[in-house]
């Protein structure tokens, strides 16, 4: 891959990470907010930013990384993803505790908040068959089509959840970032065929 185009790759991905940061902190509605709902409220903006980086480590999008250490971000940003989510959700908590449990008894009258929970668990359900991914008696292929079902879900939830809330986050930053996580979850999906069988190379000798 020429300079040139892993610069335009690396520089576009720091401009979809930056801006609809640098947007939401410019937020008016900041002020009238404590320093805890605010850190749960950027909490989450950090794990759609995350959401859109897992994909691309995964199928190996971003130059100049090696596939092993791709792998190994991977599972590096995985573990801060489920750290932003539940930072998120332990600041909701903190801030107002009816709400959060109408949330996650499915109770609550706010649609989003249906939406954030399902999100919530598969991110942890995925985290965990990561981190189990060595114990677990699972075929390769199971592996691989239980860690997709459980992401792909995650990013739908999470679409869904952010779309849906009027919050901090500016509405068309917002909406661009939630499109490329859609974007690159399902090119890595495609690409990498986990409901596919993978045929084994038989070489003679």
């Amino acid at each position: 891959m020429s300079r040139a185009r892993s610069s335009l790759i690396w520089g576009g991905l720091a401009i979809a990470v930056a801006v609809p940061i640098s947007a939401a902190a410019e937020s008016s509605l900041l002020a009238w907010r404590d320093p805890v709902y605010i850190t749960a409220g950027f909490a989450g903006i950090v794990a759609m930013v995350l959401l859109l980086i897992q994909p691309l480590l995964a199928g190996g999008y971003l130059p100049g990384l090696t596939a092993q250490g791709g792998r190994r971000i991977h599972r590096w940003v995985g573990g801060a993803l489920v750290a932003a989510v539940s930072t998120h959700v332990a600041g909701l908590w903190i801030t107002s505790p009816p709400d959060v449990i109408d949330a996650l008894l499915f109770a609550s009258p706010t649609p989003f908040s249906a939406w954030g929970v399902f999100a919530m668990w598969t991110i942890f359900a995925a985290a965990l068959l990561g981190m189990l991914r060595r114990r677990l008696p699972l075929r390769p292929r199971t592996w691989r089509l239980g860690h997709t079902a459980f992401v792909t879900v995650t990013v739908i939830g999470s679409v869904v959840h952010a779309i849906l809330i009027e919050g901090t986050m500016e509405t068309v930053s917002k909406a661009a970032l939630c499109l490329l996580v859609l974007m690159a979850t399902a090119k890595v999906v495609v690409d990498q065929r986990a409901w596919a069988k993978r045929n084994r190379r038989v070489t003679s000798g």
